[in-house]
């Protein structure tokens, strides 16, 4: 008897082990399990989760493929090819369960009607626009507009959104505009080189303009150069000059007064360099004789040379005579 209730035990176990391997799954990463509590969708947070009280929804992007047809002012079709991805949006995914419903394709009915209000978003943009201001850029910048009430809405977020064509629905209006799209590039590349030009050459003025006035900075600098360096010269003249005749003065001085010891002193006269190189010149020739020509009017008005010589010759007597 105590053998049954082990068994029941056992049973039970293996019954929930086998309960709960049939039931319960294991989150995958990319992957958002909801769950339903209060009448209020969550996101359970766990590892493990019941497969038949949750939903799983991958969290990959959803393509998204619209064509528009649309009228612009004028009532000229033009035609519009929108690509873009959706992912969910984990902030309003109680909007996503109430658009796409409670299933693994809740996303891509959500994405399907977010193209049904693209759509209309498009042609309330080209309605009211001219054909010549519908650019890829201004759809896309309408429709950006809108961005956060598409996912406040649909629970789904636009990843990416992208014009992929845009043309007129009429080949001729097409051609047209072609033709005037070359026109209006061409004209707009020609203002562009025109402006190009017109920079280069104020820029090349411009350029000019510095090395003229670069040029003549450079001569100003080179004239005060010159006029530094002749002021110097003219200085360094000047202090030659001077020395110069300072030198002339000395001379002069030193000469006045040895002529003024020679004539104190007559016999000094025979120490003197002239008198020696005489001397000199005399002993190495035979019969030399040193000759003095003096003046009639040297003799009469008394001149200095004669004067000393004559004194000399006297005083050389007068020591003879006392001998």
């Amino acid at each position: 008897m105590e053998i049954i209730p082990g068994l029941v035990v056992a049973v039970l176990l293996a019954g929930g082990l086998l309960v709960a391997l049939f039931e319960y799954r294991i989150r995958q990463p990319d992957v958002i399990v909801l769950y339903e509590a209060n009448g209020q969708i969550r996101i359970r947070r766990g590892l493990l989760y019941p497969r038949h009280f949750s939903l799983p929804l991958k969290r990959t992007t959803s393509p998204l493929h619209l064509t528009v047809e649309a009228a612009a002012m004028g009532n000229l079709v033009v035609r519009i090819k929108l690509v873009g991805s959706a992912a969910p949006s984990v902030e309003h995914i109680q909007s996503l369960i109430r658009v796409g419903g409670w299933d693994g394709e809740a996303v891509a009915r959500a994405v399907d009607q977010v193209g049904f209000l693209l759509q209309g978003l498009v042609k309330e943009f080209t309605e009211r626009s001219e054909i010549h201001a519908i650019t890829s850029p201004a759809i896309l910048k309408h429709l950006n507009e809108h961005l956060s009430l598409i996912e406040e809405r649909f629970g789904v977020e636009l990843i990416s959104l992208t014009v992929q064509s845009l043309e007129p629905a009429d080949p001729k209006i097409a051609d047209a505009l072609s033709q005037q799209e070359e026109a209006r590039l061409l004209e707009r590349t020609e203002q562009l080189n025109h402006q190009a030009r017109v920079v280069a050459a104020k820029a090349r003025y411009a350029a000019d303009e510095e090395i003229a006035q670069l040029e003549h900075t450079l001569e100003l600098k080179r004239a005060e150069l010159r006029k530094i360096q002749f002021e110097s010269d003219s200085e360094l003249a000047r202090q030659r000059i001077e020395d110069e005749l300072e030198r002339s003065r000395l001379r002069l001085a030193f000469e006045k007064e040895e002529l003024e010891i020679l004539r104190r002193n007559p016999e000094l006269l025979m120490l003197t360099p002239q008198a020696a190189r005489l001397a000199e010149a005399s002993q190495s020739l035979k019969n030399a004789r040193t000759v003095i020509s003096l003046t009639p009017q040297e003799l009469a008005n008394g001149s200095t040379l004669f004067t000393l010589f004559r004194n000399l010759l006297q005083k050389e007597l007068e020591s003879k005579n006392e001998k």
